[in-house]
């Protein structure tokens, strides 16, 4: 196969592409357990129910 110096910058652009979005994806998944633990201490609606 020959490889062209655009093959290896395709090569490459896919792989930070995919890195880029692996990056954004865990950040997501550990904001959202993060925003997890906070949402079961509030209440229905966010507010806080007095009697």
């Amino acid at each position: 196969m020959y490889m062209d110096t655009v093959v290896f910058a395709g090569i490459g652009t896919v792989l930070l592409i995919l890195a880029f979005f692996g990056g954004v994806g865990a950040f997501v998944a550990k904001d959202m357990k993060k925003h997890k633990e906070k949402a079961g201490k509030k209440a229905a609606g966010g507010r806080e129910k007095t009697a």
